[in-house]
């Protein structure tokens, strides 16, 4: 179980979560997701997690190319939208 603070003050590596635009890059393009802490919580903010598969499939280590996948609690849909751009059907 993993205890997180709402609080913007709360600590210096949970400030990223209360920023409302969080941007990445992956596939050869540039990924925006918008976030809203204050009003959905812990679903509506980018988890490092998702970052980290994201690079993970894009380093190829899975081949997409021609799969279906359903990505079911996937808060704000980075790794579903990495994929699908690697050529995964989401």
């Amino acid at each position: 179980m993993a205890l997180v603070p709402y609080e913007e003050t709360a600590g210096v590596g949970l400030q990223k979560f209360h920023k409302p635009l969080a941007t990445f890059s992956f596939a050869n393009h540039k990924i925006q997701i918008r976030q809203d802490w204050r009003q959905l919580g812990v679903a509506a903010v980018v988890w490092d997690a998702a970052i980290v598969l994201s690079a993970y499939l894009e380093m190829g280590a899975v081949e997409l190319r021609g799969c279906s996948a359903v990505e079911l609690g996937a808060g704000t849909g980075l790794v579903g939208i990495v994929a699908a751009l690697l050529g995964g059907g989401i």
